[in-house]
Order: C-alpha cells, then structure tokens, then sequence
C-alpha cells in the first residue's frame, strides 16, 4: 500500500487488487454512477481485473486514490487526479458510497489531492468534469476554488468544466 496524502480524518492511497469488493459494491449503486456514464461491474472478478490493470500510477505517476477513514480503516471511496491524453489535462473526481455523501468526504479529499497535485507533481492546471445536472460535484467543485470554464458533450448530455491553476 502505496500512501499519497492525508487529511485530519483521511488517508489516501494508492487502490490494490485487494480493493475489488468494496471497488466493485461502489459501482453497483445507480445512483452513485448516476452521473458518471460508467456502467457498474459485472462482478467482482471484473471489478478486480480492472485494479489489477490500473496502469495510471505508472504511466502518469498518479491517478485515482482509495479514500479511507483514518478512525476506521473503512473505505470510503476514492477521489484522485487521471491525465487525459487525448486533450493533455489532469482531472480531479472522486466517487463515495451513498451512506458517505453530505459528510465532507469530497471537498476533503479532492482539496488534499489539488494540493498534492500542485505542490508534489508540480501541476500547472487541474479540471473538475461534472455533467451539469449533477449538483453535489459542480458545488464541490466550486467549493474548491474552481471556476466556470467551458461546457461540452458528456455522453448525450450537458457537461460542464471547472479549472484551477497553480498560484
């Protein structure tokens, strides 16, 4: 277990094939994925075949986090930074099971991963993605000093795009 960065009440870390359960019972709640346009896991063995082909940490040097309670040990979700390289950006996402949401998790999280982003990987501009309806992440994103930047197509729908840079 590769640890990135932690908050008050956070660890995160790098995800492992271990993750597969709790990895795969994140994506099988609808309305968890509601506003992703990921679909859910067949199964475990597919949840776990993705963790153990999870190129990003070696590739980019840093991707999507577990988000663990330090209290508990608990998985909570994961949250993290994912280069595109079809547009040369660095996005900020997180994902936390359902009991999990209006507790701080993200805005908690997501602020520890800009700070590692700009102040270890030395990042010049972080994105947030959100599909414009999904409320709860356009006001995480706002709420970690992003701002307004563009619309586009997610999937059929409209999408909305929020940047901060590096001071």
């Amino acid at each position: 277990m590769k640890k990135i960065t932690e908050t008050e009440r956070l660890l995160l870390r790098e995800l492992t094939p271990d993750d597969a359960p709790e990895f795969f019972k994140l994506n099988e709640n609808p309305d968890v994925i509601r506003y992703t346009g990921d679909l859910p896991f067949a199964d475990v063995n597919e949840a776990l075949a993705f963790l153990q082909n999870y190129r990003d940490y070696d590739r980019n040097g840093y991707g999507r986090w577990a988000v663990m309670d330090k209290a508990g040990h608990e998985f909570l979700g994961w949250c993290g930074l994912k280069y595109h390289e079809d547009t040369h950006e660095t996005d900020i996402g997180f994902r936390f099971f359902e009991e999990h949401w209006n507790k701080g998790y993200a805005s908690e999280s997501a602020a520890a991963c800009l700070q590692y982003g700009f102040e270890t990987l030395h990042l010049q501009k972080i994105i947030g993605r959100a599909m414009a309806e999904n409320i709860a992440s356009v006001k995480v994103l706002q709420k970690l000093g992003m701002t307004f930047d563009r619309e586009f197509d997610f999937d059929g729908k409209r999408g909305v795009i929020y940047t901060i840079e590096n001071k």
